[in-house]
């Protein structure tokens, strides 16, 4: 068990993140087992003929992640920005640029805790500074084959999950996020912990503070880096992951489309969780120039609410909405 004890200025340094690297090394971990996670059945079958008519990954970056087992920790720095650019091209490179900076030491380090070593495990400790180079520029042609196409529908996922997370936190607290994270982790008196956690240790943040990440591929457990000069990751299962590559259409209550009209209606049930204009126009068909038109109405009339996320404008049902659906169901 992993027990991570919180002092008031933890509290007061956790916070959300959104990374484009952890979505690259938790995916590649759901592509390397052979019962990938069913959530993402049709991207992997999708991905992995790309990816194998691309090369990749190769050896190394295969072996740096496994189906189980520890993951190089210097895989994943803290990310520079917590809302990462929207364009693909973008999104990754300043977290790459950190990745960049780890030093032989750091790289060495973390490759002590993996067996069984490789050959090609072997020459990345032999020379560092020469392979990794060579890491990056694999990572960045696997987020293009297998990521940057999909990353608008991930985006949204993500940032729809820190929205949710960040209103917990302005009604309960940090308390209220991290008591209910995920099954994996409990939150008792001040301490963090992670029971199924191969790594038994008893510790402090000692004021670095808590960062938590949302992923749609992490799993089954969640992921924790731990370094003693940086602030703690805690890379977490986001929600609205069912919703990311199969939609099933929307069940509209003939009650609620006879007062609002089907599409008003179907806006509503699609908002079980917040999502985009963009998002929205997707799941339903309609243009977005039509969505936006209902959601300007519904908007005023109080029965859905808007938050901005970064460049991203994410709708939410309201009480009075929950109660049309309930009553009409």
């Amino acid at each position: 068990m992993l027990e991570l004890a919180f002092s008031a200025r933890d509290l007061a340094h956790t916070r959300l993140a959104l990374s484009p690297l952890w979505e690259v090394v938790t995916s590649l971990r759901v592509l390397a087992s052979p019962t990938a996670r069913p959530l993402h059945r049709r991207w992997a079958d999708r991905t992995l003929p790309r990816l194998a008519a691309a090369g990749l990954p190769g050896a190394l970056l295969a072996d740096l992640v496994p189906a189980q087992g520890y993951i190089p920790d210097f895989l994943n720095p803290p990310p520079p920005s917590l809302t990462p650019s929207p364009r693909a091209d973008l999104a990754l490179e300043g977290e790459l640029a950190v990745l960049a900076a780890a030093t032989p030491e750091q790289i060495r380090a973390d490759l002590g805790r993996l067996a069984p070593w490789t050959p090609a495990v072997r020459a990345f400790d032999e020379d560092p500074a020469a392979v990794l180079p060579q890491l990056i520029d694999e990572l960045r042609r696997y987020w293009e084959v297998a990521l940057a196409p999909s990353w608008p529908r991930l985006r949204t996922v993500l940032e729809a999950d820190v929205l949710h997370q960040s209103r917990r936190f302005a009604a309960g607290g940090a308390a209220a996020v991290l008591g209910e994270l995920d099954a994996r982790v409990e939150w008792c008196s001040e301490v963090l912990r992670l029971p199924q956690n191969t790594c038994d240790h008893k510790g402090t943040l000692s004021g670095r503070g808590l960062l938590l990440v949302p992923s749609a591929f992490v799993g089954p457990s969640v992921l924790l880096i731990n370094r003693p000069t940086e602030v703690v990751q805690l890379c977490y299962p986001s929600r609205g992951v069912g919703m990311l590559w199969e939609q099933p259409s929307a069940e509209v209550p003939d009650a609620v489309a006879a007062v609002l009209g089907r599409s008003r209606a179907l806006l509503l049930t699609e908002l079980a969780a917040p999502a985009s204009t963009t998002e929205l126009s997707h799941r339903t068909g309609m243009s977005a120039a039509g969505v936006s038109q209902h959601l300007t109405a519904l908007r005023a009339a109080g029965i859905v609410s808007s938050q901005r996320s970064g460049r991203s404008v994410f709708y939410q049902r309201t009480q009075l909405a929950d109660s049309l659906l309930g009553a009409s169901g």
